[in-house]
């Protein structure tokens, strides 16, 4: 990923700590957008947009001393705007670069059933689980995340579980 485009906004010294921290967390940061997602294309776009508006806010994201928070907040964040305003594409003639096939998302999660069944979820219910169950924020706090009331949260929360449950019923490998 090149880093180098917040030169003119960063001071080197800020940079060098982006950086890091990019080189750090990119892994987690990026299974984190893939749960979001649903699938790793998507799930790149979306590390990728939150970490330039991370690397712009760098000076006052530090300051609070929680980047990876900021960072997974503005990726939900865009995922609801994303929900509100469907993106429009293009098609090309071409295709403009070759994807990499990487393993590591497929890690997510230990039981491979259960990490079907949760990217089969709508993209704002997946959004709910994810927020309560993997950050394990409030209700009122993912109501603030997606900009909703706390009433929509517990209905998508309380479907996506009925809906879990329904698909993994029938498998032999989940235990409650």
């Amino acid at each position: 990923m090149c880093l180098g485009v917040w030169r003119f906004h960063v001071a080197d010294a800020d940079m060098t700590r982006f950086e890091a921290f990019v080189t750090q967390r990119l892994p987690a940061l990026y299974r984190y957008a893939v749960v979001l997602t649903g699938n790793r294309h998507d799930a790149e776009d979306l590390v990728q947009e939150a970490l330039v508006r991370t690397g712009l806010a760098w000076r006052t994201v530090q300051r609070k001393d929680a980047p990876e928070r900021y960072v997974r907040t503005a990726m939900v964040r865009i995922m609801a705007n994303r929900w509100r305003r469907p993106r429009r594409e293009y098609p090309m003639a071409d295709v403009p670069d070759r994807p990499v096939d990487d393993t590591g998302p497929d890690r997510i999660s230990d039981i491979a059933v259960l990490d079907s069944a949760i990217r089969t979820l709508p993209p704002r219910m997946r959004a709910v689980l994810v927020l309560r169950y993997v950050d394990q924020l409030s209700e009122a706090e993912i109501a603030d995340v997606l900009g909703c009331r706390p009433g929509t949260v517990k209905s998508q929360a309380a479907r996506g579980l009925a809906k879990l449950r329904t698909m993994l019923d029938g498998e032999s490998t989940w235990t409650r």
